[in-house]
């Protein structure tokens, strides 16, 4: 199987996409304090960052 720049992009998406979801659930449900706030914004930025993969899928 050939990994090509749209694939390596692709792959990053899903894999980034999973560990934000995985942040966000810890800050929802694991810590309910201050630093839940922390774990919620981070996995919100790995959200952004995959946005921006999925966007330069087909551009590289």
């Amino acid at each position: 199987m050939a990994m090509n720049k749209n694939t390596v992009l692709a792959w990053a998406t899903t894999i980034m996409i999973v560990v934000g979801l995985g942040l966000i659930a810890l800050g929802a449900f694991r810590y309910n304090d201050v630093a839940g706030y922390g774990f919620a914004a981070v996995g919100i930025g790995f959200f952004a960052i995959a946005w921006v993969f999925n966007a330069l899928k087909g551009r590289v």
